[in-house]
């Protein structure tokens, strides 16, 4: 098994996309296996992440379940193949663990979009307004939120404020407006956030797939330049309101088991469609976007795998203090609706 992951450990390459040069093979899999039972690691993927690393992990789902699993597990260390705020949220609900990401330069461009410092500016803004973060956020914000959501939770997070209450909420302006519109609420303010990929799947295209594919289910997330178009499509006829389901990523693979359709079209991260295909093999899943790809998430490679396992890089840490306030905000969260279907 040594020789084996010489061999592929010798290959490997860094670049600005990532780590490269390693065939995703079954002696990879062994290998990244054995490895990870030497490190007393637990294998955690994103369902957005490459296939062949979904494949090799112990445990797929969104980044919040994830980190519950984290904490929950036995393994003294985490290896979370996904983005940087979410092995930070794995710290933050596991700060006696080591925690580790396979490439510490994957981030993301939907928690980049509000910083620490800006939230502080809105909130004096708006003294006594409860802020409330997308889970989507860094360890520094979750720090400076009263209570943090998921895409599945937060409509039910905004509803437990009391209503004259002021609420800021980020960073995502679409799941913000989609908060808004199924809440009625009017002292809901909303930051100007978004993800780049989902804000680029947008209403004219999702019309247009729907138009070509007349039978087809729409699995449509929150976070999507498309969410509000579709409900407006269906509010108006054009699309069957029964076809349009706006749904978290858990929510998505909970629908794919639930419905009767023979195709669906997916309006989220491409890289959902191997566990959505997973699921429930007999339906048609395409995505609304095919080029709808996080670059951020595939900068974790295979050859980024192995070389974390074999190297215990890259390590993620959370400052005591902001970890204990970012905690609070996570476990508010949890204790609300169904947080475990994730974001």
């Amino acid at each position: 098994m040594a020789a084996t992951g010489q061999v592929l450990a010798g290959t490997s390459e860094r670049t600005d996309a990532g780590y490269t040069g390693v065939l995703p093979d079954e002696r990879w899999a062994e290998e990244v296996r054995h490895l990870a039972r030497e490190r007393d690691a637990v294998l955690l993927a994103h369902n957005y992440q490459l296939p062949e690393i979904q494949d090799v992990a112990d445990h797929t789902g969104d980044s919040l379940a994830l980190s519950r699993i984290a904490a929950e597990s036995s393994a003294s260390t985490i290896v979370f193949c996904g983005v940087h705020f979410m092995a930070e949220t794995a710290k933050i609900l596991s700060p006696d663990k080591t925690v580790l990401i396979p490439d510490e330069r994957a981030g993301c461009s939907l928690a980049d979009s509000i910083t620490a410092e800006q939230l502080r500016e809105w909130k004096a803004q708006h003294p006594g307004a409860v802020v409330v973060s997308y889970v989507n956020t860094t360890a520094d914000v979750k720090a400076e939120t009263d209570i943090c959501c998921t895409s599945s939770n937060a409509v039910d997070v905004v509803r437990s404020i009391p209503a004259d209450r002021e609420v800021l909420f980020c960073p995502d302006q679409f799941l913000g407006a989609h908060v808004r519109r199924a809440t009625g609420r009017e002292n809901l303010h909303v930051w100007a956030g978004e993800c780049h990929v989902h804000a680029g799947i947008n209403g004219p295209e999702l019309a247009s797939r729907a138009a070509e594919n007349p039978d087809a289910d729409l699995f449509i997330h929150p976070e999507c330049g498309c969410a509000t178009s579709a409900l407006y499509l269906a509010g108006e006829g054009t699309l069957p309101e029964e076809r349009v389901k706006i749904l978290s990523t858990g929510g998505m693979l909970d629908a794919a088991r639930e419905t009767g359709a023979k195709s669906v079209l997916v309006a989220t991260e491409v890289g959902m469609l191997h566990q959505l295909r997973r699921a429930a093999p007999e339906i048609d899943f395409r995505a609304v976007n095919d080029r709808a790809s996080c670059r951020y998430m595939k900068m974790i490679t295979p050859a980024a795998l192995l070389r974390c396992l074999r190297d215990g890089a890259d390590e993620v840490d959370v400052p005591a203090d902001v970890a204990e306030r970012a905690r609070g905000s996570v476990e508010r969260m949890i204790a609300i609706g169904k947080p475990g279907g994730g974001e």
